[in-house]
């Protein structure tokens, strides 16, 4: 069973959720940009007797509070991890990041090489394909801002997860949505979508130094179907950073965790191991 909890980083209230016991070793888990921290609940419970992990919502995101600038850089989120590690007194933790929360770790990774004991990063690299861009740039834009019902969020949603079991699915947009008059809207951050909207949400960071810079063991997983990490991106990956492991996940888009969990928790929890 999860614990929540908030504390307070510069001023801005951040909300994660903690399974196991607070002696083990740190497992830091991070969401992709429409998620939040309960989309990891499976592969924090399979965890849970080995490790304290903790899914944080970054901010703007889930229960965490929205950036008071719109700033959602990878270099302002990774800063937010840094200082939930010192906040914790975390020396060393491992990190799983999917999509978004893949290049804050990898952001965190090279900037503190020796604080981070073992990276998972999902389909995420430091060049991002230009059809997955404009896929999530799309799917972000043209989200309502408000649903009528849970029903019509989960309709919403299902067109672009359809491999989503539908306990998996209703978990997810029920834990990414409020309640507000006349029905429910989500709650990641709405700047982001008017970000995409106004064609202003950019972040010129360039993650190649930092991904070359990491010194602890890295699995790196693609979705064999995925728009968002090429293989190209992928091989590139691997030849600029010889700590890494690759695994491509057959029949699996971007959100390999959501589109292949078994197959995805089996990778997971081998190279934890390992």
């Amino acid at each position: 069973m999860h614990r929540d909890r908030t504390l307070v980083l510069n001023g801005q209230r951040f909300h994660y959720a903690e399974w196991g016991a607070p002696t083990a070793p740190a497992l830091l888990l991070l969401h992709g940009v429409t998620g939040h921290a309960r989309t990891w609940d499976e592969e924090a419970a399979a965890l849970a007797s080995r490790y304290r992990v903790l899914a944080l919502d970054q901010r703007g995101h889930g229960d965490s509070d929205p950036s008071p600038n719109a700033d959602y850089t990878v270099a302002t989120m990774s800063a937010d991890v840094a200082a939930l590690a010192d906040s914790l007194g975390l020396d060393r933790v491992s990190i799983v990041g999917l999509s978004m929360g893949g290049r804050v770790a990898i952001a965190v990774a090279g900037t503190a090489p020796r604080r981070v004991e073992r990276l998972v990063i999902v389909d995420i690299g430091p060049d991002i394909s230009e059809a997955g861009l404009v896929r999530v740039g799309t799917l972000m834009a043209r989200s309502p801002e408000l649903f009528p019902s849970l029903e019509h969020a989960l309709a919403f949603h299902r067109v672009t997860n359809p491999l989503y079991t539908e306990a998996m699915l209703r978990h997810r947009v029920q834990h990414g949505t409020r309640a507000v008059e006349g029905g429910l809207t989500w709650k990641y951050d709405r700047g982001l979508r008017e970000a995409v909207r106004a064609g202003t949400w950019s972040d010129p960071i360039d993650l190649w130094p930092l991904w070359r810079r990491i010194v602890c063991p890295i699995l790196l997983v693609r979705g064999a179907d995925s728009d968002v990490l090429s293989a190209a991106t992928a091989q590139r990956m691997l030849d600029e950073n010889p700590n890494t492991r690759f695994a491509e996940v057959a029949g699996a888009g971007h959100t390999v965790p959501g589109d292949q969990p078994a197959a995805f928790q089996r990778l997971l929890t081998d190279f934890l191991a390992d």
